[in-house]
C-alpha cells in the first residue's frame, strides 16, 4: 500500500535528477526535460553553471570553511546592527518552525554566517558544520545553496535535495531571501534549512515575510526625528507590508525600507544621493513633523508629486516600533476615513456619504455626532 503523496514525492526527485543530468553531464538546459510542477527555474540553472564556470564539480567535497579569525572578528563587528535587529525575528521563526526539522540561519551579504537560531540538532554534523559563526556558504565555497542563490539573484528563493550542487549537500532544504538595509543596499539573507527533511516549498513565503520584519527593524535602528509608515489609500496602516520613511530633523531621509522605495520612486535604487522629503510629497515637509507632534493615531492622505497619493501615519522616534507589527484598530480606520470624506465635502454630510456609499445616519452614527440639516 502506498503513502499519500508518495509517488509526488518520487516524481520530484526524479525531476531534479533528469534536470542535473542535463545540465552537469550532457551539456543541455533543464528545461529541455522539465515537466509540469517543477519548484526551481532558469536561477538553479545559472547557479549550476557559475559552479562549473568555477571549475567545481558535484562528486567534489566539500569542507564547509570557516573564514580566518582576524577576518571572523571584522564580520562580528561588522554585522552587529543585522544581529540585533535579526534576534527578535529568529526567535519567533524558531517557534514557527519548531516541529518541522528546519532551522534559521543568518548571513552576511557575503554568506558567511552571523547567527543560528531554531530546532538545531548540534550531534548530527550536518547540522553543526553550517550553523557555526564565520561558517562561509557563499555559493564560491559550498555551491548553489538558498544562500548563494538569493544572494547572486536577490529574490526568494527555495532548493530541494539534489537542487543543490554538490552531492553532498543533497540532503538539504532550503529556503531563503535576501536582505536589504535602509540605503537600499544588500545586507544579508536569512535561510530557513530542513535535513532530510520533507519538502516544504511554503516557506518561501515565511522567510520572505520575515526577511520584511527585519529589513523594517534594520530602518527604524536608523538615526531619526520621524518615522513615516506608508500604504497605499484603503489599505490598514501597522503591518511590516508599510513602507516605512526615517527623516533627520531637517527632513533629511535618514532611511527607507524596500516597500517605501517601492511606493517613492525618489528613493529608488542603493547607494542614492541625499533625498529630501520635501522631493517626495506635494505639501509642505513641516506638517509631517506635526502630524508627529501631535501624536494622531488615524492616517491621512499626502500627496506625491506624481499625483498619486498615500496614506500615512507619522510618530515620533521610537513610537513606530510600538506599532509595527500591530494594526490600527479597524473602527479607528474606519472613523478616520468617514471625517476625511465629510472633510473633502466640506462639511456636507450628505454628499460625504455618497462618496462613501452610506447613509446619512451611518456617518452620523460612527463620528458620534447628532443629525443636523447639512
Amino acid at each position: 500500500m502506498s503513502v499519500p503523496g508518495e509517488s509526488a514525492v518520487q516524481g520530484r526527485l526524479q525531476q531534479i535528477a533528469r534536470a542535473r543530468q542535463a545540465v552537469m553531464q550532457e551539456g543541455r538546459s533543464m528545461t529541455d526535460v522539465l515537466v509540469d510542477g517543477w519548484y526551481g527555474g532558469s536561477w538553479i540553472e545559472r547557479s549550476w553553471r557559475r559552479c562549473l564556470g568555477h571549475g567545481q564539480r558535484p562528486q567534489d567535497p566539500v569542507s564547509f570553511d570557516v573564514v580566518p579569525r582576524q577576518q571572523a572578528r571584522r564580520v562580528e563587528e561588522g554585522n552587529h546592527q543585522l544581529v540585533s535587529a535579526a534576534r527578535p525575528v529568529l526567535e519567533q521563526l524558531g517557534r514557527a518552525i519548531a516541529s518541522t526539522r528546519y532551522f534559521a540561519i543568518l548571513t552576511n551579504q557575503h554568506g558567511v554566517v552571523v547567527d543560528a537560531h531554531g530546532p538545531i540538532d548540534h550531534a548530527d554534523p550536518r547540522a553543526a558544520v553550517i550553523t557555526r559563526i564565520g561558517v562561509d556558504l557563499s555559493e564560491r565555497s559550498v555551491g548553489t545553496t538558498a544562500i548563494g542563490a538569493a544572494l547572486a539573484e536577490l529574490q526568494p528563493v527555495w532548493l530541494h535535495r539534489g537542487e543543490h550542487f554538490f552531492d553532498m549537500t543533497g540532503c538539504y532544504s532550503c529556503a531563503g531571501a535576501p536582505l536589504f538595509g535602509p540605503d537600499g543596499s544588500c545586507v544579508g539573507m536569512l535561510d530557513l534549512t530542513g535535513i532530510d527533511a520533507a519538502e516544504r516549498p511554503e516557506l518561501k513565503h515565511l522567510v520572505s515575510q520575515s526577511a520584511r520584519s527585519i529589513e523594517n527593524a534594520l530602518t527604524l535602528s536608523r538615526p531619526h526625528r520621524v518615522a513615516l509608515r506608508l500604504n497605499w489609500p484603503g489599505r490598514l496602516l501597522g503591518d511590516d507590508d508599510d513602507g516605512l520613511v526615517c527623516l533627520d530633523g531637517d527632513g533629511w531621509v535618514a532611511g527607507s525600507n524596500p516597500a517605501a522605495r517601492q511606493m517613492l520612486a525618489g528613493l529608488a535604487g542603493a547607494h542614492a544621493a541625499p533625498v529630501h522629503c520635501s522631493e517626495l510629497f506635494a505639501q509642505p515637509w513641516e506638517q509631517l513633523f506635526d502630524l508627529a507632534r501631535h501624536g494622531d493615531a488615524a492616517p491621512v492622505e499626502v500627496p506625491l508629486w506624481s499625483g498619486l497619493r498615500l496614506a500615512c501615519m507619522a510618530h515620533a522616534a521610537g513610537e513606530a516600533r510600538a506599532t509595527a507589527g500591530s494594526r490600527l484598530p479597524l473602527r479607528d480606520v474606519e472613523i478616520a476615513l468617514i471625517r476625511k470624506a465629510v472633510n473633502d465635502a466640506r462639511g456636507n454630510v450628505m454628499e460625504a456619504a455618497r462618496a462613501l456609499g452610506i447613509s446619512r445616519a451611518t456617518v452620523y452614527r460612527k463620528l458620534g455626532h447628532k443629525p443636523g440639516r447639512s
